[in-house]
């Protein structure tokens, strides 16, 4: 991939319109597919993205490219696949049909196996496991929201070098890595927090506020770690603490937690759970 490469957001959801619209905006050529609703609301509203760093892009419906069907990939060298993991392998086959020999096709997508499904439908492609660490809430109207800290992650290959400068300039850095498992583990154990959220019904940041709440987190936790300990997988760290003082830490009693937990609660006060 020489020059600007051309990047397709497959699945172009939350994820899908915050990351791609940041590429564009940092001068990508980005292509969207996703559905005929979102495509509505973008052809209406623009895409409008904000992070809680203060970050705030415009991006009008004249300069977006949104399609609901896969030839939209068609010229893509990069394709971000952002689909929801039910909907991947019917995503790699409709992907096979239509992309170039060389095109580099990286998996976004929260979860384990999403990329070896991909491939299963794309035998003679790169496909490479990537993570989103952060959220991303949608608000309507076109606007997306980063509400949580956290670096894109992909497995290191040599293809996705000549790209990293454009994600870094998106202000999106992208980290190679030489075994993204733990990492992708790692995030789930974080995404365990998920249907507590949604069940909550409450931003995240006010439901971690609550021990309650904490307690039912790290209950899930100590499982996964158990499962993990016995599988011989060490969870890489994403947090400032290691991942097996986590519950431990979402335990304590609500003011020492936010005392200890400063960092850990730097989380906008409007993101939620995509679930």
């Amino acid at each position: 991939m020489n020059g600007t490469p051309r990047i397709c957001v497959y699945g172009a959801g939350s994820i899908g319109c915050y990351v791609g619209g940041r590429l564009q905006a940092a001068g990508g050529i980005v292509r969207f597919v996703g559905r005929p609703r979102l495509q509505q609301e973008l052809a209406q509203h623009g895409l409008h993205l904000t992070d809680y760093h203060g970050t705030d892009l415009r991006l009008p419906e004249s300069e977006l490219h949104f399609s609901t069907t896969a030839d939209a990939a068609a010229d893509a060298q990069l394709v971000l696949v952002t689909v929801k993991s039910a909907d991947t392998a019917a995503a790699g086959h409709e992907l096979a049909a239509v992309l170039r020999p060389d095109a580099v096709v990286l998996s976004l997508q929260n979860g384990l196996g999403n990329a070896a499904a991909l491939r299963e439908q794309l035998p003679r492609h790169t496909v490479l496991d990537g993570m989103v660490p952060f959220n991303v809430l949608h608000r309507g109207g076109g606007a997306f929201h980063q509400g949580s800290e956290g670096r894109l992650a992909a497995a290191r290959h040599a293809a996705l070098e000549p790209v990293q400068p454009l994600f870094a300039a998106a202000g999106l850095p992208l980290e190679l890595h030489p075994d993204l498992l733990p990492v992708q583990w790692a995030k789930l154990l974080l995404n365990l927090n998920n249907p507590v959220n949604a069940l909550s019904n409450q931003p995240l940041k006010q439901e971690l506020s609550q021990r309650a709440y904490r307690r039912c987190v790290a209950l899930a936790q100590r499982e996964a770690l158990r499962l993990l300990h016995a599988a011989g997988i060490a969870p890489a760290r994403l947090t400032p603490l290691p991942a097996a003082w986590l519950p431990s830490m979402l335990e304590l009693p609500d003011k020492i937690f936010r005392l200890a937990a400063n960092k850990m609660l730097a989380i906008d006060p409007l993101a939620r759970s995509s679930m």
